[in-house]
């Protein structure tokens, strides 16, 4: 049997995930929802502090993104399971490395949306902009690396019966460095630190999202196969 070329596939992955969203608008619109809760939250706990609330922002941010790229995976790989789309593409005539890339760029999409969508929503409530060109990098290279790393344990977790808690459980110890290079990163360069300062940060984080997609395309055939 012939075998699909590799970017085509993965094109048509994409184009599946974009299409079916735009349909039914259930990852999106969960992320988003979970998303503006948990702002509205902390900003309503930080609201008598102003100093400290401009000293976290960055870390709301991040846990932000973080739990809402979560929710997100978990819905996203749980749908694919439970429709039967995830062993249909298993059983065709493609690579198993254009499946995880082509799902890969699909949670990538899904999660820079709602990031969009809390930069300027932040930026209103808590008074400062966002919209800095070296946190919007952070922000790329942030949730490219968590989804790359989510992606390949979220497609390993599906199979189990506690798949929303047991994803969370093995999914921060590994994203851990990027969650940590990601949090300094955009804390450096919205505390108007000397960019010498925490640049290196971002140097860190580029290295990591580069280790682990190499890493994850590599492994996924192993996981899937499991």
């Amino acid at each position: 049997m012939k075998t699909t070329p590799f970017f085509k596939a993965v094109l048509a992955i994409v184009r599946k995930d974009l299409q079916a969203e735009m349909r039914g608008r259930e990852l999106v619109g969960a992320m988003g929802v979970f998303a503006l809760l948990a702002i509205l939250i902390f900003s309503f706990a930080l609201e008598l502090d102003r100093e400290a609330r401009n000293e976290v922002i960055s870390g709301v941010l991040w846990v932000t993104v973080i739990f809402s790229s979560i929710l997100g995976l978990n819905r996203s790989l749980a749908m694919e399971r439970d429709q039967g789309n995830l062993d249909a593409l298993l059983l065709a005539p493609i690579g198993r490395g254009a499946v995880y890339v082509g799902k890969l760029i699909g949670n990538y999409i899904f999660t820079l949306a709602i990031s969009a969508i809390l930069l300027p929503v932040m930026s209103a409530l808590y008074g400062v902009s966002l919209f800095n060109p070296y946190v919007l990098l952070t922000l790329l290279l942030g949730v490219l690396g968590f989804t790359t790393v989510g992606t390949l344990l979220a497609t390993m977790t599906v199979q189990t019966r506690a798949r929303e808690a047991l994803l969370p459980i093995v999914m921060m110890p590994v994203a851990l460095p990027i969650i940590l290079s990601a949090v300094r990163a955009s804390t450096g360069a919205l505390s108007g630190a000397s960019v010498d300062d925490w640049i290196g940060w971002v140097q860190i984080l580029g290295a990591l999202d580069a280790i682990f997609v190499v890493m994850c395309f590599f492994l996924f055939p192993f996981v899937v196969e499991e």
